[in-house]
């Protein structure tokens, strides 16, 4: 914008992050290319109000983002969350292999998942730290995002920010169908015939 002469002030820019990052994960996931069947669990630390927050995300062997998730706790319920978000995701086939850290909740959310049959049996939970070094690695594109931010105020206002810098990041590691890499993502969402009213400031 500056590099037009436009002038926007920051509480403007962040406006149209909590009106279009949304809008844009939810336009770009029927067009996700297909991941593979190896995945890469891990989650990392972002604060809200001062406290510890959790986002849980995948990866597959190649790099290639699967979902992502937000949560308040670091509990066997927010795995399971996860874990069921990824799985019925759109493109996401059902893994063959899920790399995770030592962290408990994932054996114990994994067992309740195949007791419901949502994962099949055959579905093998592998606890391998060194193997999820590439998530790790992975977290820093995020982290940097988050540090600029400086923290965020309230829950929805990181959940909505987030959704915008996965989804970036994942047009920029190419799995949207739809947009080559260095496509801009505006183009997918001026393709749409519907409009997104940013969201109305309330007074404190």
């Amino acid at each position: 914008m500056a590099e037009r002469g436009v002038v926007v002030d920051a509480s403007c820019i962040w406006r149209w992050v909590q009106a279009y990052a949304p809008e844009l994960n939810k336009r770009c996931r029927p067009h996700l290319k297909p991941t593979n069947k190896s995945y890469r669990i891990d989650e990392t630390y972002i604060k809200v109000k001062g406290e510890d927050k959790y986002l849980y995300r995948a990866l597959d062997s190649t790099g290639q983002t699967i979902d992502f998730l937000l949560t308040a706790k670091r509990d066997t319920a927010a795995a399971k969350r996860f874990l069921r978000k990824a799985i019925e995701a759109s493109g996401n086939p059902m893994p063959r292999v899920i790399n995770v850290d030592k962290n408990p909740a994932y054996p114990a959310a994994m067992e309740e998942l195949k007791a419901d049959t949502s994962i099949p049996r055959r579905v093998i939970l592998r606890q391998c730290k060194y193997l999820n070094n590439m998530i790790e690695q992975d977290h820093r594109t995020v982290k940097k995002r988050v540090w600029l931010a400086k923290g965020y105020g309230s829950f929805q206002s990181a959940w909505r920010t987030l959704q915008g810098i996965e989804t970036m990041d994942m047009i920029r590691k190419g799995r949207v169908r739809s947009l080559a890499k260095g496509i801009q993502p505006a183009k997918l969402i001026s393709s749409q015939n519907c409009s997104v009213s940013p969201p109305k400031r309330t007074r404190s």
